[in-house]
């Protein structure tokens, strides 16, 4: 596992200040019976959960959610579409 790849998905959940995606991780981590639910606080892509020092159990069904990140790509930034799934921190355990 690349910490570098994890340490970036960490950094963009926690200074993104997108909220447009909070209503659909709502719902669909209510429809699945979690509560409790906190973008940025408790729920956070696989990556992310790597870099708090968690694992995503094996079998868990995350959230799907679109989103916008920015890159660079020669010398200028640019921000591209994404597609990418959330897990509840219900869903995870700390790693060995």
């Amino acid at each position: 596992m690349n910490q570098e790849i994890a340490a970036q998905a960490l950094s963009r959940a926690r200074t993104s200040q997108s909220m447009s995606n909070y209503a659909s991780i709502i719902a669909g981590f209510s429809e699945r019976g979690i509560e409790d639910i906190r973008p940025r606080e408790n729920v956070f892509t696989y990556h992310a959960w790597q870099a708090l020092g968690r694992q995503v159990k094996k079998g868990q069904t995350g959230v799907r959610v679109h989103t916008w990140i920015t890159l660079e790509r020669s010398g200028e930034k640019i921000t591209i579409p994404k597609t990418t799934t959330v897990f509840h921190i219900s869903q995870t355990e700390p790693k060995c």
